[in-house]
């Protein structure tokens, strides 16, 4: 499967969104609350790239 490593990269990314996702609850209210915001913002990269990789996933799979 040529597609194999960015599949099991994907699956990385989104483990690690998890992680930073339950633990951001806890820490950014106690830290500093304008954390919220630029997790906010790097969230919307991360899903903005995320939809670019699937698209060129899908060219290539054409």
């Amino acid at each position: 499967m040529d597609n194999e490593p960015v599949i099991l990269a994907i699956g990385r990314i989104e483990r690690a969104l998890s992680r930073i996702e339950s633990a951001k609850s806890a820490l950014i209210t106690e830290i500093d609350p304008a954390l919220e915001e630029r997790h906010e913002t790097l969230k919307s990269e991360m899903r903005q790239a995320i939809q670019t990789i699937d698209g060129l996933i899908g060219r290539q799979e054409n």
